[in-house]
């Protein structure tokens, strides 16, 4: 890269050798972004594909992410749900725009366990609890008026109690086979790694043209 490129390319890019685990860079941009995004740091764009081959693609918010993979939470009867348990395959893209950062991964995705979707349901507001007892996602609704009623019914029906977790309501974790990692550089000379699992269980990281 010349000087003239190098002192125009966007802060961040990438210009040495990736650390070995993908996961240390993720969390490194991750706490970057929750500083610098102004809403939504963990918002996703989550793609799946119909039985007909069909692809669809709806943003999410990305709650949860270990080395196991990244979780995030929905109504198991919705369309994307749907897609995602016939399947069994997934994608994400992160992007930050005030970063001109992207991260983009593809892998195979199952519901989470019980306890991890009990978990998270617990620490949501309980409004945000009612409603997923109200919303039948994905499915014709009459009007904003019948949901509103359904959601009053519901909250005097939770009265001075706990809101339980909905058995159609729950996490999915997507595992990683792929993951990468985009970084702008000066005149479209942008910064790209790949990360590929091994049958092993390792990572290997190669350089892509931009």
């Amino acid at each position: 890269m010349s000087d003239s490129i190098e002192k125009q390319a966007a802060p961040g890019v990438l210009h040495q050798s990736p650390p070995a685990d993908p996961f240390q860079l993720f969390g490194s941009w991750m706490a970057e972004a929750k500083e610098a995004e102004i809403n939504d740091h963990d918002a996703v764009a989550l793609a799946s594909v119909a039985a007909d081959g069909m692809p669809s693609v709806r943003m999410v918010l990305l709650r949860q992410w270990s080395d196991e993979g990244f979780v995030f939470f929905t109504n198991y009867t919705s369309r994307k749900s749907d897609e995602l348990l016939a399947t069994g395959k997934a994608a994400l893209c992160l992007h930050w725009k005030s970063l001109r950062r992207q991260i983009r991964a593809v892998g195979r995705i199952e519901k989470a366990s019980a306890a991890v979707s009990d978990g998270y349901f617990a620490s949501r507001p309980r409004g945000s609890q009612i409603g997923a007892w109200a919303s039948d996602q994905s499915q014709p609704l009459a009007s904003r008026e019948a949901l509103q009623e359904k959601v009053a019914e519901l909250e005097k029906s939770w009265q001075d109690r706990p809101v339980d977790r909905p058995p159609h309501w729950g996490g999915f974790l997507l595992r990683p086979q792929e993951i990468e990692f985009w970084a702008d550089g000066a005149f479209r000379l942008h910064d790209r790694f790949r990360y590929t699992k091994s049958a092993t269980g390792s990572w290997q990281a190669i350089r892509l043209n931009p």
